[in-house]
């Protein structure tokens, strides 16, 4: 029988052991490579948009392909591969992984779901305060997490931390990443055609069962996958929904014939795509705005703008860490030995990183104001800055200060 202080120590942060611990740096190492190319894409995307060739820039974006621009192929197409990975990820976890039992999930849970609370009403008060609250649909813009570059940054700068402190990151993104589509599915549905929702059900249903009845040929599901993406976007409804709808929906228990289950070996397989191509291009096509001293100073005097950073930079890290301390608290719960308080803080500043679904959803709720678009998403790359500039400051201390106990 394990003994109260071993049975709360897993309750914060249970240890990644076998063939979880194996699959948890696979997923690490790829993110981590996924962070670099949305930091180059990103990178790019700014200079370009400031260059002589702006212009340019803005007809590849507007440029219609179909019925879609390219920007919005790249932010209802190809982010869709991001958010059905996604989907992979929290049915595994749910199902097999870290979530599977409420006791061990119980802090980074909460951590997560604080951290999109504090950040959302430190949004509002900001909004409000100014007196000016036609911009408080943006209130969930500060409330996503980037996975890909949290965990770059967690390489770089925290090498040596336990893996326990990653699988904490991990999980803690899979919860938020579940909540950002939920609050997408939900607040940011305009107008909803039943008829092409129906349709997009029954699709989606028919991958269900296909699932159920062990089909494996992708010249079924690929077609279906598509049609029931086009038809969710058809209804109104975002369409990454589909994505994450479909990925849960994805079988990730083996069969005794199989060495891998459909959702490990899709994973295995999609990953690299959205990490390298569909994430990469989204932020290649949504973090152009300007930087001229001009454009920054409407960014600090914009509400809004303001409301974002004051979210991500400050509302995330008093929101996770807050969120897991009383939790712990409250649970008598005991950190993992590895790990200290300040360990959770720099991951807690680090969530304020809200690259790729904050963007997302700074398209949309500010759809109708091109110029408070651009303010807004300034706000998201200047305080992701600033969160991470923060979490390599807090980790470094906290590595200085390993290497002096240690020596």
């Amino acid at each position: 029988m394990a003994r109260p202080t071993e049975r709360l120590r897993r309750l914060v942060l249970p240890d990644q052991t076998g063939a979880e611990r194996s699959f948890l740096g696979d997923v690490l190492r790829q993110e981590t490579v996924g962070g670099a190319l949305l930091l180059a894409a990103a990178v790019i995307a700014l200079v370009w948009a400031n260059s002589p060739w702006h212009d340019g820039y803005e007809h590849v974006r507007e440029f219609a392909i179909g019925p879609l621009s390219v920007e919005q192929w790249a932010a209802d197409g190809l982010l869709a591969i991001f958010f059905y990975v996604a989907g992979l990820e929290l049915k595994r976890e749910l199902v097999t992984g870290s979530l599977r039992k409420l006791s061990l999930a119980l802090v980074p849970v909460v951590a997560a779901l604080a951290g999109m609370v504090v950040p959302a009403l430190l949004y509002v008060a900001v909004v409000s305060g100014s007196g000016d609250r036609s911009a408080l649909g943006g209130w969930a813009v500060p409330t996503a997490t980037d996975i890909a570059f949290a965990l770059a940054v967690l390489a770089v700068a925290g090498s040596a931390l336990p893996p326990a402190l990653r699988a904490f990151l991990l999980t803690l993104a899979v919860v938020d990443d579940l909540g950002a589509i939920t609050v997408i599915a939900v607040f940011f549905t305009d107008h909803l055609d039943l008829v092409a929702l129906a349709v997009a059900v029954v699709l989606v249903g028919v991958y269900a069962y296909l699932q159920h009845r062990r089909v494996r040929t992708p010249w079924i599901y690929v077609p279906l996958a598509l049609a029931a993406w086009w038809f969710v976007h058809e209804s109104g409804v975002h369409a990454t929904v589909a994505g994450v709808a479909l990925g849960l929906l994805t079988r990730v228990r083996p069969d005794p014939d199989e060495e891998h289950s459909p959702a490990e070996r899709l994973e295995h397989r999609i990953r690299p795509l959205s990490a390298g191509l569909a994430v990469p291009a989204f932020a290649l096509f949504a973090a152009g705005v300007p930087v001229s001293a001009a454009a920054l100073g409407a960014m600090v005097r914009d509400p809004a703008a303001v409301g974002v950073m004051v979210g991500l930079v400050v509302g995330k890290a008093v929101g996770v860490f807050g969120g897991a301390w009383l939790t712990a608290t409250f649970t008598r719960a005991d950190l993992n030995p590895d790990l200290e308080w300040r360990d959770m803080l720099a991951v807690a500043a680090l969530s304020g990183i809200g690259f790729t679904v904050s963007l997302l959803v700074a398209d949309l709720a500010f759809s109708s104001d091109p110029a408070g678009t651009a303010r807004v998403k300034a706000a998201v790359l200047t305080a992701s800055l600033v969160a991470a500039a923060i979490a390599v400051l807090l980790l470094r201390l906290r590595r200085r200060a390993r290497q002096v106990t240690s020596s």
